[in-house]
Order: C-alpha cells, then sequence, then structure tokens
C-alpha cells in the first residue's frame, strides 16, 4: 500500500473532495435546493465518501484503511442512486448528471486500486 503523510496527500481524497464539490453546486440549483430530504441525503452521502477515506487514513493501519474504504465506496454507490433521482426528477440535466456520475466512478476506481 502506498505511503502518505498526510490524507490531503490521497489522490482519491483529492478526487473525493472534488465530487463533494460538485454535489454541492448541483444541490444548489433552485429545484434540487427544495428537495430537502434528497438534497441532505446526497451531500451526506458524498462527504461520507470524503470522510472515510481520512478516518481510515487516521486509524493507523492497513487493514483499517481497506474497511474504511469499503465503507467510502458504499457512499459512492449511494451517490451514484441518488443522482438517477435527481436526473428523473429533472433536478439536474443529463450532462451534470454525467459529469458528476463520472466523478464518482474515478473515485470508485482509486478505491479499487488501492
Amino acid at each position: 500500500m502506498p505511503t502518505f503523510k498526510r490524507f490531503e496527500d490521497m489522490h482519491v481524497w483529492q478526487s473525493a473532495r472534488e465530487l463533494v464539490k460538485l454535489i454541492y453546486s448541483a444541490t444548489n440549483l433552485p429545484d434540487f435546493k427544495r428537495d430537502f430530504g434528497l438534497r441532505d441525503q446526497i451531500r451526506r452521502a458524498a462527504v461520507s465518501v470524503m470522510s472515510n477515506i481520512a478516518e481510515g487514513f487516521g486509524a493507523g493501519s492497513d487493514a483499517e484503511l481497506i474497511r474504511f474504504l469499503s465503507f467510502s465506496w458504499r457512499s459512492i454507490s449511494e451517490v451514484q442512486s441518488q443522482l438517477y433521482a435527481a436526473l428523473d426528477q429533472s433536478y439536474i440535466s443529463g450532462d451534470e448528471f454525467q459529469k458528476i456520475y463520472s466523478a464518482a466512478n474515478e473515485i470508485e476506481r482509486q478505491v479499487n486500486t488501492l
């Protein structure tokens, strides 16, 4: 497993941070912003991706990092599923959906690589 001094040095954490930015931007759109349940849930799931990576890093062992990466991977799936709900409600465009979904896929790939 690669050695990092800080979780912020991990490319996967940096990508997860970008995903959070994309999610917050999308959920600030007028229609999405009013759907408090979906808005809050997808935000929590996105933040969970980033947080679990950091928490796993802070646990201090490869086994714990792997365990928390699996939690992160689950949250990525949650974000992707919720993106479909947002698309189906026309809260986001097809292009926005693809952009965010692709970002989530990239994080999933990075998690699998670790």
